[in-house]
């Protein structure tokens, strides 16, 4: 039997409590030493020149690689494959850009961060249920059962200890690489409209959305159907059939991209899975939580930091979502020396093939139920 304060409820009103008393000291001192090293190199926290470079050449990509599908010269077959390119440069838009102006870390103006998270909407998703979902839940209660929205996913993925164990669970770690693709289409066309109905219910009027809120939310869900699936059934030379299958293999690419760094940044063999006690206590304070809860990978990989919008740097994100995450290489030094001294975990994997044998373990081994919540096993070896 859970703490009663468990429910389904992703929007939830009641608080847990981290601990005051696990050391106190370690986040000030990372904190401290991370602001030293803005201030000795006299950088920005907020994008800088290599980010903004960044953030234009990968929306240069969108629109280039949507305007060939669009121009209609390129063979049926090529098309196709373009639309799975314009869909990957949909996964990058998200994961290097709209990600971090959400957090406000793109920039100092949030203006800029406003519109620059709007961009979230022009593929497809939208910005205010990502700020709620992923900024105020995944980001304090991360990897608590119950609590954390990112584990509540369709239930023939097991990906949390709590979670009613199936027969057919046995069979994820090789199933779940064929449902990661639909991620993208089940987050735009269900579950922002699930979400949007759960935050309405959840939420105290002043929290609601606004009517604003509301028209922006369906005005651009409209407006993404309409130039990305409608105008190409109309304008192109292309049979329908060919035309909605470029558009599914397009999100398929998107769905993949995205769920699989996020998957291996929490869900990993060495990750924890805390529960509150009946008071909703949980054992360690915010900043250790984080570390116990996330993972890197890949971190001397300087392609995957390109592509992946420096979330494979996970653990620096999760302490630091504020800091745009082009400092994350530099600033991942300081947060892993500061842990050691602490003899605090940083897991970490030294590749992209070992993160994702560390993910494919734990989705086997949670499939036979062998994943514990809340475990007190010693602190595992940096792999």
């Amino acid at each position: 039997m859970y703490p009663a304060c468990f429910t389904n409820s992703i929007f939830m009103q009641e608080k847990l409590k981290f601990s005051s008393t696990e050391s106190p000291s370690f986040f000030p001192e990372v904190r401290r030493r991370v602001q030293d090293y803005f201030n000795e190199t006299g950088l920005t926290q907020n994008a800088n020149q290599a980010m903004i470079g960044k953030t234009v050449f990968i929306l240069v990509l969108f629109v280039i690689t949507f305007g060939l599908i669009m121009s209609g010269l390129l063979p049926g077959w090529l098309c196709f494959l373009m639309a799975g390119i314009h869909g990957f440069t949909a996964a990058l838009v998200g994961l290097n850009i709209t990600h971090d102006a959400i957090h406000g870390s793109f920039s100092k103006s949030n203006t800029v961060n406003r519109y620059l998270g709007r961009l979230l909407c022009v593929i497809g998703a939208n910005d205010y249920l990502w700020r709620v979902k992923h900024n105020k839940i995944h980001h304090t209660y991360t990897n608590i059962p119950g609590h954390d929205d990112d584990l509540n996913q369709p239930k023939i993925l097991r990906l949390s200890p709590d979670q009613p164990l199936w027969f057919i669970h046995r069979f994820q770690s090789f199933y779940a690489f064929f449902v990661y693709p639909m991620a993208s289409i089940s987050w735009i066309f269900i579950r922002d409209f699930v979400n949007l109905s759960r935050v309405t219910t959840a939420l105290k009027e002043k929290q609601a959305p606004s009517t604003l809120e509301y028209i922006r939310f369906f005005a651009f869900k409209i407006f993404y159907l309409s130039v990305f699936l409608v105008m190409p059934l109309l304008v192109l030379p292309y049979a329908w059939p060919w035309i909605i299958g470029g558009f599914i293999f397009s999100h398929l690419v998107e769905g993949f991209t995205l769920a699989i760094v996020f998957q291996l940044a929490h869900l990993v063999e060495e990750t924890h899975f805390p529960i509150p006690d009946e008071h909703g206590n949980l054992e360690h304070n915010w900043a250790i939580h984080q570390l116990y809860t996330t993972a890197n990978f890949a971190n001397e990989n300087p392609v995957a930091t390109f592509l992946f919008g420096g979330l494979n740097f996970q653990i620096e994100h999760h302490l630091f979502p504020q800091i745009c995450h082009i400092h994350y290489p530099a600033i991942s030094k300081i947060v892993q020396k500061t842990a050691k001294e602490f003899n605090l975990p940083y897991y970490s994997f030294d590749t992209i093939g070992g993160a994702i044998g560390a993910h494919y373990r734990f989705m086997q081994k949670n499939g036979r139920g062998e994943v514990i919540l809340h475990p007190k096993d010693p602190i595992p070896v940096v792999a």
